[in-house]
């Protein structure tokens, strides 16, 4: 099978909403009147992003599901998206799997292929998306401010602890490490909740690398500092009852790490004043997405971790950084 035959068979559909999709040289978008448009891309590689043996179907999903993350941080709804596709041969089962996964997320989402690039090379995934947010109203890392509560989303530190027994650094039973892989491999885009929050929050961002390290952008973007209950996150990796069982089996240490700085996790960290709590409460239960305060905004600038009990706990979970 030729480039072109590879195209047309996997990733060649109609569009709706694009003014043109694939086939030209270029796509064309037609935002809403009063849109702007939300641009993101992220690559995926073999070896860093992915284990080789990696379920095609979970690899196509994750492929977009990660770059839904940015659009939800942004509080964008999806449009669009271009796929970079380099594989080192043509494999039409791994394709169809890729495909699959990929385009039944895209099609959840409204979200439609238009464009893009194949060769051939070691395997890497490198997908640009468009979303659309009414002007002036797309969420920002900049607009925390002191006294803002700080919330994530859904659960952190599961896809880390996944990692952890892949690389065989942690002996998990088979179903806590079921429901662990499901988050590393199929995560979940938060964009109703980056939608509900228009209005609402006062600065987000997306966990792709840890909640430290990226709580820590929002507050440079701010020029504030933040104090975090690190139990009260440490325990949102036992949101899912199965994890819970398994908990006394593992080291504390590890559960910070994991959901201090683990990655993967793909949700939202935000901020908004204590006056919106109903309205964060509200776009919570709108999304059907659980919210939790983990901690508030302060004026003086760093990032203090304190226990239950208010103790100053030391921080020394590094984010992971590509180049580290």
């Amino acid at each position: 099978m030729g480039e072109f035959d590879l195209i047309a068979r996997y990733f060649t559909r109609s569009v709706r909403r694009a003014a043109l999709g694939v086939g030209d040289d270029c796509a064309l978008l037609a935002p809403a009147p009063g849109m702007q448009l939300a641009v993101s891309s992220d690559m995926l590689v073999e070896g860093r992003h992915f284990f080789a043996d990696v379920d095609p179907e979970a690899l196509g999903h994750k492929a977009l599901a990660v770059n839904l993350s940015d659009l939800a941080a942004c509080g964008a709804r999806p449009l669009a998206f271009t796929l970079a596709l380099s594989l080192p041969r043509v494999d039409e089962a791994w394709l169809a799997g890729f495909a699959g996964g990929l385009l039944a997320l895209a099609d959840a989402h409204g979200c439609e292929l238009v464009g893009g690039d194949t060769t051939q090379g070691p395997l890497n995934i490198c997908i640009t998306v468009f979303g659309e947010v009414p002007a002036g109203q797309a969420l920002l890392r900049s607009g925390a401010r002191p006294g803002d509560d700080l919330y994530v989303s859904g659960t952190l530190g599961d896809a880390r602890l996944a990692l952890e027994a892949l690389l065989g650094h942690v002996t998990l039973p088979a179903d806590v490490l079921g429901r662990a892989r499901q988050r590393l491999e199929r995560p979940t885009p938060r964009v109703a909740l980056g939608e509900q929050l228009r209005g609402v929050a006062s600065s987000a961002m997306d966990l792709s690398d840890g909640l430290l390290g990226d709580v820590s952008h929002i507050l440079k973007a701010s020029g504030a500092g933040a104090r975090i209950d690190v139990d009260v996150a440490s325990n949102l990796i036992a949101a899912s009852a199965c994890l819970s069982s398994a908990r006394g089996n593992l080291d504390d240490d590890l559960i910070r790490q994991c959901t201090l700085a683990g990655g993967d996790d793909y949700e939202l960290a935000f901020t908004a004043p204590p006056t919106r709590r109903d309205a964060v409460a509200a776009a919570a239960q709108a999304s059907g997405t659980p919210v939790t305060c983990i901690g508030t905004v302060l004026a003086e600038p760093g990032l203090q971790l304190v226990d239950a009990r208010g103790q100053a706990v030391e921080s020394r979970y590094a984010s992971f950084d590509h180049f580290r």
